[in-house]
């Protein structure tokens, strides 16, 4: 692959919303050495972008992400000459790594999930602060099926505060393909579209979340990251305090009353 050929493609559908596109569509999206390494530069890219409100996820073709890409493999250039051991534990941390760095982007991340969302793309969508499904879409944890742990890359963690133990266990050894009906009755997706329409209904939901101030949005993707892994009631409302202390002093909250006494939009501070 050239260097200018990216296998994943920002563009700004809204001014203030990035969609970020897996483009590897003949082969289901699968996770190879590029396109994890465009991911992490996608990501990285939008990060400090203070233009950039809200990411939508999707996946170019008939799926969002198919998980690791079985045939060519995912070992970076950064592995080679190494032990199967090392090269491994390479190619497994580049992959885990962007479920921390989608949890700690100061935009939410809207995941329009497509098509088959299996392992690591599976991955991806939990690490989303909000899922969309199209009506084919299907979710499965794929890892177990190919004589792995089913527990990789924060799925074991994330699967199981999303929809209960009992749910993720059942779906974790069996890697059963998930349907985007049911996902949505347990709860893992928000709402279930037509094929063909998802990206659009997460364009709407972004918009939704763009109206609001960015201090106080950032804010609260950042503490609810935070509440689920924190112990009790008591440094779950310590956290909120301090944090509901700094966002009252951007100006945001005067700004948004005077708006709604002059009836009219709120221009909130972009720093």
């Amino acid at each position: 692959m050239s260097a200018d050929v990216r296998t994943v493609e920002i563009t700004r559908p809204r001014p203030q919303v990035a969609l970020v596109t897996l483009n590897r569509p003949a082969a289901s999206n699968a996770m190879n050495a590029a396109l994890i390494r465009d991911l992490h530069t996608a990501f990285a890219s939008l990060r400090d972008d203070r233009g950039c409100r809200v990411i939508v996820l999707t996946g170019a073709g008939r799926a969002f992400c198919a998980g690791l890409d079985l045939k060519e493999g995912a070992t970076p250039p950064a592995a080679a000459g190494l032990g199967r051991v090392q090269s491994g534990l390479v190619v497994q941390q580049a992959i885990a790594a962007l479920v921390p760095l989608m949890r700690g982007m100061r935009q939410p991340i809207i995941a329009a999930v497509n098509g088959a969302a299996s392992g690591g793309g599976l991955a991806l969508a939990l690490a989303s602060d909000v899922r969309l499904a199209a009506a084919s879409a299907r979710f499965n944890v794929a890892f177990v099926r190919i004589g792995l742990s089913g527990c990789d890359i924060g799925v074991s963690w994330l699967l199981p505060r999303l929809i209960g133990a009992s749910r993720a266990y059942e779906l974790m050894l069996t890697g059963r393909f998930l349907p985007a009906e049911e996902a949505k009755a347990m709860g893992l997706v928000l709402d279930v579209v037509p094929d063909g329409a998802v990206v659009d209904a997460a364009l709407a939901e972004a918009d939704l979340i763009a109206r609001n101030s960015p201090f106080g949005v950032q804010m609260t993707k950042e503490v609810m990251w935070s509440q689920l892994e924190i112990g009790s009631l008591a440094a779950g409302i310590d956290l909120e305090n301090r944090t509901q202390l700094l966002a009252s002093h951007t100006g945001d909250m005067m700004e948004a009353i005077a708006a709604f006494l002059a009836k009219r939009p709120p221009e909130f501070n972009e720093q």
